[in-house]
């Protein structure tokens, strides 16, 4: 059974890949020491970030640094409202 409002429901994500991606990057970038890891683990600039943000690339790279350590896959999703299992499908479905 799943409550409704629940988080466990993985199929209720109704954003877009798109929009998760860039709420993930706003929620990243708000930590100075996440948003320089971002940068550094990504090799993604600054410049990149500001020119790309349209680009579905960034916009799995950014889910895919969330995607490898797991301690901020699951606080992004909580800050976000979301599952880390739909950020997960996110990343999967913008790397296609």
């Amino acid at each position: 059974m799943t409550i409704p409002g629940s988080k466990a429901n993985i199929g209720s994500e109704t954003r877009a890949p798109e929009v998760l991606a860039l709420e993930a990057l706003g929620w990243a970038l708000a930590d100075e020491r996440r948003a320089e890891r971002l940068l550094s683990l990504t090799g993604l600039t600054p410049e990149r970030l500001r020119g790309g943000i349209s680009d579905t690339a960034v916009q799995a790279a950014v889910l895919e640094f969330l995607a490898a350590y797991e301690p901020d896959l699951i606080l992004a999703a909580d800050a976000l409202d979301t599952t880390p299992e739909a950020l997960i499908a996110a990343q999967q479905e913008l790397s296609r």
